[in-house]
């Protein structure tokens, strides 16, 4: 059991750093981006930080979880290690999760998008989805407004006229 300063400590770790992915999320949006952003965090401390730059660097797979963990670096190890990420990683966001031993990602909403979220728990990851409005809000807002781009993102792109 967790003492109450214990709860109110990873509580407050846990805004701090999905505040980070949020604040990432808001770059990539600021850049023309798609508004997804994501953090590593190691003994309380973000070792690794990212945001979706598909759009702007003209890449297929740099996801914000991609980004971040290309921006940790080498590392080592990971399964000591939690990734925040704005929306529930997708296959391959989660594929690299599983890949390097993540155990834990914690997630700011599933609601626009659902994810791997199975996938990631099927392979012992413990996933912890937030439901933070202020996520949703970012992904609706985006996807209202930039539908197409939004489609490529999650590969589901149709030729115009289907």
């Amino acid at each position: 059991m967790f003492t109450r300063n214990e709860r109110l400590l990873k509580h407050t770790l846990m805004d701090e750093f999905m505040a980070a992915a949020i604040a990432e999320a808001e770059q990539g949006l600021r850049e023309g981006g798609i508004p997804i952003g994501s953090v590593l965090v190691r003994n309380g401390q973000i070792i690794g930080r990212g945001h979706n730059q598909r759009v702007q660097r003209g890449s297929p797979i740099l996801h914000a979880e991609i980004d971040c963990l290309a921006n940790a670096g080498r590392i080592g190890r990971y399964e000591d290690t939690v990734l925040y990420s704005t929306l529930m990683p997708c296959y391959l966001c989660a594929g690299a999760v599983v890949q390097f031993g993540i155990k834990k990602v914690i997630a700011g909403e599933s609601q626009t998008f659902p994810g791997a979220r199975e996938f990631m728990e099927a392979h012992g990851v413990e996933v912890i989805d937030l439901n933070l409005e202020q996520c949703q809000q970012l992904m609706r807002d985006f996807i209202t407004q930039h539908p197409q781009l939004w489609f490529e993102d999650i590969g589901q792109l149709t030729p115009e006229g289907e």
